[in-house]
C-alpha cells in the first residue's frame, strides 16, 4: 500500500538496524540465559547468564543474578554476580553491585554500593627500572 510494487515483504528475516536495542520491563521475571547483539536495558529481574554484544543498562528498579558479559555497562539497579566488562563500566548513585568484577575502566558514583573484587586492565605501563649510578673503577 505504501511502498513500491516491487518491493517484497521479507517477513522475520530482516535483519535488525545497528542502533535498535532490547528492553525487559519492570515487572517481567526471566529466569535463564539470554544472548543480545545489540544494546539491552534491563528493568525486570533476570536470574541467569547474560552475553550482549552492546552496552548493558540496568535501570533503578532492575535487577540482576548471575554472569554478565559486554562491551560497556551502567549499574543503576541491584547486581550480584560474575560481570566482565570488556571497556568501561558505570555505577550510577542508586547502583548495588555485589561479587567478581572486570573490566577496563570504571567510574563509581557517590552513594553507589561497591562490595566486589575487581580486576582492572587498562593502560599498560612500563615498570620504573631502578638505576643504578655507575661506578668508576681506578686502577
Amino acid at each position: 500500500m505504501f511502498g513500491s510494487k516491487n518491493e517484497k515483504t521479507t517477513g522475520n528475516n530482516a535483519a535488525p538496524s545497528a542502533n535498535s536495542s532490547n528492553s525487559i520491563v519492570d515487572g517481567t521475571h526471566i529466569k535463564g540465559d539470554i544472548v543480545a547483539s545489540n544494546d539491552i536495558r534491563i528493568d525486570g529481574t533476570l536470574i541467569g547468564k547474560l552475553d550482549c554484544k552492546g552496552r548493558v543498562i540496568l535501570g533503578a528498579q532492575g535487577k540482576i543474578e548471575g554472569d554478565i558479559t559486554c562491551i560497556n555497562a551502567i549499574i543503576e539497579g541491584t547486581f550480584t554476580g560474575n560481570l566482565d566488562v570488556k571497556e568501561l563500566l558505570t555505577v550510577k548513585e542508586t547502583g548495588v553491585v555485589n561479587g567478581d568484577i572486570r573490566c577496563d575502566k570504571l567510574f563509581i558514583q557517590t552513594g553507589a554500593v561497591f562490595n566486589t573484587t575487581c580486576t582492572m586492565g587498562g593502560q599498560k605501563l612500563k615498570p620504573l627500572v631502578n638505576k643504578e649510578p655507575s661506578q668508576k673503577v681506578n686502577n
